[in-house]
């Protein structure tokens, strides 16, 4: 008996295997014996597991809306077709892009600014400072510095601004303070003698033109019709400015209530609509709710660091969403939980960078219609 296993022990641990659920993958990663192909590699991490593997659910997810913008307006479809409520050329799938203004203050700023120039998005939404820091990173640079070295009272006294590890120099803000303040009297002028009616999405749209950059996302936004709405426009230096001039010349109206219809309208007259949300908070939500208004988007990612442990809609799952009628219920999403400047990039890789040509074949199409 004593060299016998005892009975609890062997029920305990030597469990018996049932049958393991039809369609599953095998755990496998990639074989640098193959050599180092960084598409190959990418490609494995839907097998890997973890986050690998809902980073290669986020590439599905987001090829499935090219797929579907690529297959054109069904021929039951083409009877009602029309440009949407933005005057924006209907596509068969609708891409909102969401993303926290720390994304336009990093490197990723490049790849949103690719996103719009090559048209492979249709409606944008950001906050305050990724509107601002774009501008004013057309005119003065903003530069790496780090997490720790530098302490915040030290900075302040030599007018120097952290975001993370990023150093932005107060001069900055200055620089966009004197281009900014002769566009707002322009603005304010043409509301009193042609009656312009201002939305922050129109706002946002006449800096774009103002600008005349082709390094700014919004130099394209305005060059391709992509609207972009802000619903916090006050809530960073833009807003510091229109305070500012709300003194200098009073009287600028920048009106929220039309441009709330305009994005759930984006959602509402589109055939099929997809959702890439980088980060969390007002962007999230006001991409989700839009959505809602046509009972959820057909395909969603998100990437963010949030957890949902604490109840809040940045750190809130796919899952969450559906329940509120922002995700379809037969929709397949994905949310990636990673820093985006890590992941976001090798996304793209893998889905926009990769299909350039398809953007480039459907755009010809589209400007032979009559």
């Amino acid at each position: 008996m004593e060299n016998q296993l005892p009975q609890l022990v062997s029920d305990a641990v030597l469990v018996k295997s049932g049958a393991m659920p039809e369609g599953l993958e095998t755990v496998k990663g990639y074989d640098f014996n193959n050599g180092v192909n960084y598409h190959q590699l990418l490609e494995s991490y839907k097998r890997c597991g973890f986050q690998a593997t809902n980073f290669g659910k986020a590439v599905e997810e987001i090829n499935k809306m090219i797929d579907k913008k690529m297959e054109g307006i069904p021929e039951e479809k083409k009877e009602d077709y029309y440009d949407n409520p933005c005057n924006r050329q209907r596509s068969n799938c609708t891409i909102f892009l969401g993303f926290t203004s720390n994304m336009i203050s990093t490197g990723v700023r490049e790849m949103l600014r690719y996103l719009a120039e090559h048209n492979m998005v249709d409606c944008i939404v950001t906050t305050a400072g990724g509107i601002e820091e774009d501008f004013i990173k057309c005119l003065a640079p903003t530069y790496l510095g780090d997490f720790n070295k530098y302490k915040g009272g030290d900075l302040r006294d030599r007018g120097i601004n952290r975001i993370g590890n990023l150093l932005v120099p107060n001069d900055n803000y200055c620089k966009f303070e004197d281009w900014l303040m002769p566009i707002l009297d322009k603005m304010l002028e043409e509301q009193k003698t042609e009656g312009t009616h201002w939305t922050p999405s129109k706002v946002i749209d006449r800096l774009g033109k103002e600008i005349d950059n082709p390094e700014s996302v919004y130099y394209w936004t305005h060059k391709n019709n992509i609207p972009v709405f802000c619903p916090a426009l006050t809530d960073g230096s833009l807003g510091d400015m229109i305070y500012f001039h709300s003194y200098k010349n009073p009287g600028l109206i920048i009106d929220l209530v039309e441009d709330i219809k305009r994005i759930n309208n984006q959602a509402v007259y589109a055939l099929n609509t997809g959702m890439i949300i980088i980060g969390g908070g007002v962007i999230k939500h006001h991409i989700c709710n839009a959505n809602l208004m046509r009972n959820g988007a057909d395909f969603s990612v998100f990437i963010n660091t949030a957890s949902e442990f604490d109840g809040s809609d940045s750190g809130a799952r796919p899952d969450e969403a559906i329940s509120w009628g922002k995700i379809k219920k037969t929709a397949t999403p994905a949310k990636v939980y990673g820093e985006a400047t890590l992941i976001f990039p090798l996304i793209m890789a893998e889905t926009f960078a990769r299909r350039e040509k398809e953007f480039k074949e459907l755009k010809a199409q589209n400007e032979q219609r009559p």
